[in-house]
């Protein structure tokens, strides 16, 4: 079997906060291939952007490793971290994160200018190229502001794309979008997998994600597989959870209120 693209060893992330240490990831082991499509989701506040940030070496885990394509990331100096970040991973972020003075076109060249990938004079050819691949070239000199959601996230992708990256991640790529928007997202996402792309993710939306090849849950800082069958049940049996200890704890509450009223 080939070697991992994607490596993932022991990884834990722990916050300090007043009241004690947060543990958010829990010591996850995964390996993720070259041309995988993976759909990641769990709970509000399980750690998925964490994670993603783990894998993308924006933040620093307190301990484990994580290989991408032979990078060490934790090791790396964030001088290198930065640029090669910047040629091998395309982010798609949920509020889009264009820069609202700069047109269409100028957003989607703005990662081969930072990384000086290609020649000056063929990046507004690739990015128009894009742009047209992504059916949205005739609002290439329009701002940001002029466009839909769905445009937006039309454009965003096609900037993720602009250094050719092996990897693409979208954190709650959809979240703000209609169902159609959201839909044709993810026709994008799969395309790029047939394409040879790796792509990662993270999305509560899980009617969206029938589709997907491979479905992974995060709870209790850790990573399993699943389906949606199966998260379904368990979130069931979440909410079923919480729904007994509200009533618990207001029952206890009221118990108390008659006792003191008694003793009063």
């Amino acid at each position: 079997m080939a070697e991992p693209f994607i490596e993932i060893r022991n990884l834990v992330k722990t916050y300090d906060t007043p009241a004690g240490p947060l543990n958010v990831l829990r010591g996850i082991d995964l390996d993720i291939h070259k041309g995988d499509f993976i759909a990641l989701f769990g709970p509000s506040g399980s750690g998925k952007t964490t994670f993603l940030n783990m894998l993308t070496g924006i933040d620093v885990p307190s301990a484990g490793a994580v290989t991408v394509d032979g990078v060490d990331v934790v090791r790396a100096g964030q001088r290198k971290l930065t640029r090669w970040r910047g040629r091998n991973i395309g982010i798609v972020f949920q509020f889009f994160q264009l820069l609202p003075t700069l047109t269409v076109l100028e957003n989607v060249m703005v990662p081969m200018d930072f990384c000086d990938v290609y020649e000056p004079k063929e990046r507004r050819e690739r990015a128009m190229a894009l742009l047209e691949r992504l059916d949205i070239a005739d609002q290439a000199y329009k701002t940001p502001d002029m466009l839909s959601g769905g445009q937006q996230q039309r454009v965003a992708i096609a900037r993720a794309l602009a250094n050719d990256p092996p990897l693409v991640v979208g954190d709650e790529p959809t979240g703000n979008l209609d169902r159609m928007s959201a839909a044709v997202v993810f026709e994008i996402f799969h395309e790029l997998r047939e394409q040879g792309r790796t792509v990662l993710v993270v999305s509560h939306d899980r009617e969206i994600l029938t589709d997907v090849p491979r479905l992974m849950v995060l709870t209790d800082g850790m990573i399993e597989s699943t389906t949606l069958e199966a998260a379904a049940r368990r979130r069931s049996q979440e909410l079923q959870e919480v729904k007994l200890r509200t009533q618990e704890r207001r029952a206890a509450h009221s118990d108390t209120q008659e006792h003191e009223a008694f003793q009063s």
